[in-house]
Parts: structure tokens; C-alpha cells; sequence
């Protein structure tokens, strides 16, 4: 908490009169109508945007932050319109917009994707789609899938081609796929000899993929080239939707399951893969961050009894509510329609088909998380949806 303010500071221009600013013996205190936080001297000026202290190109300091003389202390303050202008006691001085402390005041970890998630069960309707052949033509359409993925964390892509190789150039619509074992876009249909139970007609659980690489995939392409086999439905069931449904229902299942890491393995004759975490990772903040679930590669470590039984209690019940009806959506994908979902998120899976009645062919790629939420906050930035607050004081 703030000691008490030294002294105001000073007003020139015209200043928003619902705002309030005041320098505090540890740093500037800034009143909003719903908000009041105090900045600290070195975290304030470490945000300077001052052409001396950041490359005007990409924004990166032209000094090590940690140099600066802890002792630092704001020496004067005037509030000016939108702004405020603060020189430090070390002779630097500079501008900050206000709307940039506000958004810092409400952002405590980056943006993944920009937009608000909203959970959802089976009552969705109608499923988020997207004709494929505006999202190839048009930047304001990737946009759009993008704002759709960050909501929904899925879309389904409509009215495209069948071909081999037309998953790739639309992954290329956000960045480079993310190559691995499997190569770039893989086959997902029988296979004489199985590597993976993708390769069966076999019922496939809800599951993320590949929990057992640094880092996961981040999204997941999945174009469907043929689906005339009986069954082959897919099934989506929304990870944050039950995570919050557990966190409401069931605390201590959610605090154990969110605290135990587990390991996860696959393993073929040329490949080892491993990693760990929790079937619900948070963020810093508390939100759900990354949804786990891989029952076919999860191998939990030898805890302690006591533990190991608090945890699978919470993994059944987990596991029940990703099962349930009421939370899995089921639809079959046409040729020319791909699925692009959000593997961090969505748990995904799939319903056994014959292989006397047709057949089934998927081509499936990997895209990194970051490099969709670059695309997206760069096209927000160039087609004018986000602005940025440094616009005319940078």
C-alpha cells in the first residue's frame, strides 16, 4: 500500500478530471473511478518508450534494465490530457499514455490469442465455421478465424478443396508447420502396420495430442479428403468448459489435479518422447491455461500412496466429465471441410468406423501457439482492430 502522497502532481492541458495522479514515496499513484494503483519508480521506467532507451524499429531497450540504481525515484509528475509525464531522479524523463498503465494494471501474463474464451457443452449452435476460400483470399477472414479460435478455441473450414497438400497452404495462411516424427502433414487413416492408434478404425477417447513433446502443438489441422465409412463421427468436448465445471464442483479435485504432475511417453523403434505437467495447468492469475488428457501415454510417477489415490479419485471424475453427453459435441467432417482446433484447450477424439462400408481419410498438420497469436495481433494491428496506446507519443 502507498505511504501517504508527498505531493500532487502538477496539471497542464486539459486532464481527464476522473483520473488522479500524485506522487507517493514508492512510486506514482494513479487514481482511476474504479481502480487506484501505485507504479513503481524502476518498473515505470523500465516502460519508457523514449527513443534513448528502446530501438525505435522493434521496440527492444538499448540499456540492461537491471542497471538502474535501485534507489530511483520519481522527481516530478504532470498530468497532460491522456498522458502523464514523469521525470525520475536519475534525470531521465518521458510520457506514458494513460490507457497503456490501465491495461498493464489488468494484464498480468501476455495475451495468448487476443479475445475472450467462452465456454461451452453441447448446446452450442451453431458450430463456428468459416468458408475455407475466404480465409485463402482475405486477411480480414484469417482474422476472423483467428478471433473464432480465441473464443471457441475450434472452426470448422467449409466449401474447400480435397487435396493432398491443401492443409499445408492453409497452415501457411498463419506461419511454418510444426514438423515432427511424423513429418509435416501426416496421414491419419488404417494403416496395415500401426505406429499409433490414429492408424486403426478404432475408437479414439477425448485426448490432446502429443502431451508428450516440448513444447505440444499448439493447434491442430485436420482436413478431411474422404469420410464415406459408417461411423469416423468426430467429437470435441470444450477442456476449459469442464475445468471450470470441476473447479465449481469439486475444489479438491481441481486443486489436486492441478498440482500433480504427470508424465506422458510414446514410444516407437525410432523415437522417444517425454514430458510432464498437470491435467490443469493454470496461469499466474489462476485462470485454466492448458488442458491435459492422454490416457494412452500418461504414465503417473510412483508417488505416495495417499497422493496417488487423491489423484486418480480427481482423474476419474476428470475423465467422467469428459465423457459425458452433455459436454462432447459430435459431427462428421465432409470432403473439402478442415477442422482447426486449439490442442491446449479442446480434447478431441473420435468414433470407431467400419471398413467394410467405405473409407476414411484425413491429412493432419501442427501449428505452434505462437506463431497463430502473432498472425492474429499482427492483423489486428495492420487492419486497424487494436490500436496502440504509444501511437503518438512514441
Amino acid at each position: 500500500m502507498s505511504t501517504p502522497i508527498e505531493r500532487p502532481a502538477t496539471t497542464a492541458g486539459t486532464a481527464r478530471p476522473a483520473v488522479t495522479v500524485a506522487i507517493a514515496a514508492d512510486g506514482l499513484a494513479i487514481g482511476w473511478p474504479d481502480l487506484r494503483r501505485t507504479f513503481h519508480p524502476i518498473w515505470l521506467r523500465e516502460q519508457s518508450r523514449d527513443p534513448g532507451a528502446r530501438d525505435r524499429a522493434i521496440g527492444q531497450r538499448l540499456y540492461d534494465a537491471w542497471r538502474l540504481p535501485p534507489d530511483l525515484a520519481i522527481a516530478d509528475a504532470t498530468l497532460d490530457g491522456d498522458a502523464v509525464s514523469v521525470t525520475f531522479s536519475d534525470g531521465h524523463a518521458t510520457r506514458y499514455p494513460l490507457e497503456f498503465l490501465r491495461r498493464e494494471c489488468e494484464r498480468t501474463v501476455p495475451d495468448d490469442l487476443a479475445g475472450t474464451p467462452r465456454p461451452w457443452d453441447t448446446t452450442l449452435a451453431p458450430l463456428p465455421s468459416l468458408p475455407w476460400p475466404e480465409v485463402m483470399a482475405s486477411d480480414r477472414a484469417v482474422l476472423a478465424l483467428a478471433d473464432t479460435l480465441a473464443v471457441h478455441g475450434f472452426c470448422i473450414l467449409t466449401d474447400g478443396p480435397a487435396g493432398m497438400d491443401d492443409a499445408e497452404r492453409m497452415a501457411n495462411r498463419f506461419g511454418p508447420i510444426r514438423r515432427t516424427n511424423w513429418g509435416g502433414v501426416a496421414d491419419v487413416k488404417v494403416e496395415a502396420v500401426a505406429v499409433d492408434l490414429t492408424q486403426t478404425n478404432r475408437w479414439l477417447e477425448p485426448h490432446a495430442d502429443n502431451p508428450y513433446r516440448l513444447p505440444a502443438p499448439g493447434y491442430i489441422l485436420l482436413h478431411c479428403l474422404r469420410n464415406d465409412a459408417e461411423g469416423g463421427e468426430s467429437t470435441l468436448v470444450d477442456g476449459l468448459h469442464v475445468a471450470e465445471t470441476l473447479r465449481r464442483d469439486d475444489p479438491a479435485a481441481f486443486e489436486v489435479l492441478t498440482t500433480t504432475a504427470t508424465r506422458f511417453r510414446y514410444v516407437d523403434p525410432d523415437t522417444v518422447l517425454e514430458h510432464y505437467g498437470p491435467l490443469i495447468e493454470l496461469a499466474p492469475d489462476g485462470s485454466v491455461r492448458r488442458l491435459r488428457f492422454n490416457s494412452r501415454t500418461e504414465e503417473p510417477p510412483a508417488l505416495a500412496p495417499e497422493r496417488l489415490a487423491a489423484y486418480y479419485a480427481a482423474r476419474r471424475r476428470y475423465a467422467d466429465l469428459l465423457h459425458a453427453p452433455e459436454n462432447t459435441l459430435e459431427f462428421k467432417l465432409e470432403p473439402g471441410q478442415l477442422l482447426f482446433m486449439d490442442n491446449h484447450r479442446l480434447l478431441h477424439g473420435r468414433r470407431g468406423y467400419s471398413l467394410d462400408s467405405g473409407g476414411r481419410h484425413m491429412r493432419q498438420a501442427y501449428l505452434d501457439r505462437d506463431c497463430v497469436a502473432s498472425r492474429q495481433k499482427v492483423l489486428r494491428r495492420t487492419l486497424g482492430v487494436d490500436t496502440d496506446p504509444w501511437g503518438a507519443l512514441a
